[in-house]
């Protein structure tokens, strides 16, 4: 019966199950950790043992992606069979189709895959999220799959049709069999991501990412140096350190704060009946909030374990130090201090905003917004609650929009005006994240519509007044009206629910 207990719980490995009752924590989050930390170590053999000075790039693609089918078969069991499917599926695109169609025919598979085991998740298991979240990296290898696609399309096109980073990522050649899967199944990125750029990964692999990132200007490049001073390789270990302390901050935080404010308790009926308002208005922030550093806690040490492989070296800083933020996924910081709706999903899941964009926003030539929020919608998934907040948040980016142009510049003047004018937005924009994200939290239709009517629909009834009400710029004004800039719908969610 324990046996049958324990496989319940996860479709992966039973191995440590012992830990997992003795810590009370879910066996499938007690594998999920053990694979990243084990691969916090990996990482660190990796770049010592298996750099590109000692072994072959060939050698190291093998060992990243064996590495992270283990890892995938350790969390998810058979389940992992779906992400080994999809990716050779894909490269048999990869092969088989001309690069002038490789991006659609990619796109297609690999989302329509994607679509099919999200749908299973809601209408065969009827809403149950299973122990052993499969669908992650699945999203994950979508964007990475999706990415070099039109990489690889982008290279067979004119220069001026594209843009300018279009033609710096552009891939001339198809990558082989064994590129292709370590790029897509390496253990740095393959329970949570996240995706990168593939040149910048081959370029890693390969051992000519110093001379691209770090490489000054005037500086010779030579094989020994890279072009950098006289430091051949920077080490990643202030960094990763610094990675590390704030996953365990997170990881406190979450662990205290989520038992004492569960985001369930939004819906009780005794607490939406008896409430507050603005007690309800508050504990609805803090239960955000509460739930919030798990996310921290997953982005950050992936970022630490890509770090420690030596791999996220985005260049030289304001002050010739080196910055490994290349691939990071979020700026805790400029989210818990945001006072725009834009500027916190700006620092969320930055890498899913880069691919949407990329493969998204920046190909089509009308409903660009609208069309984004449908691909990332797609990519989450079908539970109804993402779809409330998808919907939820067009007119409030709408008003924010408005009251910005409208707004802003009357407060100006001086530095307390300045000050009282990011005190109230920070403000409203933290309590405006909360309602919208509420769903995505709670998922399914009825408890949504729980929690909208105890809250009055407020949000939904003052950015549509907002936004209808308040021009697109202010009267008088000659100023010429800029773009918008693509709204990243997926910053609401992330690639690791299950964890």
């Amino acid at each position: 019966m324990a046996e049958e207990s324990v496989t319940y719980r996860t479709t992966g490995s039973v191995l440590l199950s012992p830990l997992s009752d003795l810590l009370r924590i879910p066996l499938d989050q007690v594998n999920f950790l053990f694979c990243q930390f084990f691969g916090l170590a990996v990482a660190c053999w990796f770049r010592r043992s298996l750099s590109h000075q000692r072994v072959g790039a060939g050698v190291r693609h093998g060992v990243a992606a064996l590495l992270g089918a283990f890892f995938a078969i350790f969390c998810f069991g058979w389940y992992a069979s779906h992400l080994f499917i999809m990716v050779v599926a894909c490269y048999a695109i990869v092969v088989l189709a001309s690069q002038e169609n490789i991006h659609r025919y990619s796109m297609m598979a690999a989302i329509g895959y994607l679509t099919v085991c999200q749908v299973s998740r809601v209408f065969v298991f009827n809403y149950g999220i299973l122990s052993t979240d499969f669908s992650g990296p699945l999203m994950i290898v979508t964007q990475k799959i999706t990415t070099l696609a039109f990489q690889l399309h982008d290279a067979t096109c004119k220069e001026d049709t594209l843009t300018a980073e279009q033609k710096e990522q552009a891939v001339v050649s198809k990558p082989s069999l064994l590129q292709y899967l370590s790029y897509n199944l390496n253990f740095f990125s393959v329970l949570v991501g996240p995706c990168s750029n593939y040149k910048d990964y081959v370029a890693f692999m390969e051992g000519r990412h110093l001379q691209h990132r770090l490489h000054r200007p005037g500086a010779p490049a030579t094989p020994l140096h890279n072009g950098w001073d006289k430091v051949p390789e920077p080490s990643p270990v202030g960094a990763v350190i610094h990675k590390l302390v704030i996953c365990a901050g997170c990881l406190v935080v979450f662990l205290t704060l989520s038992k004492a404010f569960p985001f369930e308790y939004n819906i009780n009926p005794h607490f939406t009946s008896e409430a507050p308002f603005l007690t309800r208005l508050a504990y609805a922030y803090v239960s955000v909030q509460a739930a919030r550093p798990k996310f921290y806690f997953a982005w950050m040490l992936a970022d630490a374990m890509h770090n420690a492989a030596g791999y996220g070296i985005k260049g030289l800083n304001e002050k010739g130090e080196v910055s490994w933020d290349l691939i990071s996924n979020i700026r805790i910081w400029e989210i818990e201090t945001a006072t725009s709706f834009k500027a916190f999903i700006d620092n969320w899941n930055i890498q899913t905003g880069i691919w949407l964009k990329f493969v998204c926003y920046d190909r089509v030539s009308r409903y660009r917004t609208a069309l984004t929020f449908v691909l990332s919608a797609l990519w989450h998934g079908v539970y109804p609650g993402y779809y409330f907040t998808f919907l939820t948040a067009i007119p409030i980016t709408m008003a924010a929009r408005a009251m910005r142009t409208n707004i802003r510049h009357h407060f100006l003047s001086s530095s307390a005006l300045k000050f009282s004018y990011d005190v109230v937005t920070w403000a409203a924009t933290q309590l405006t994240i909360c309602y919208t994200v509420m769903p995505f939290l709670l998922v399914a239709v009825e408890p949504t519509i729980l929690y909208y009517r105890s809250m009055y629909l407020h949000v939904h009834i003052i950015s549509v007044l907002l936004a209808v009400c308040l021009p697109s710029k202010p009267r008088g004004s000659r100023q010429q009206s800029q773009p918008p800039r693509p709204l990243q719908p997926h910053s609401l969610n992330n690639n690791v629910k299950a964890h």
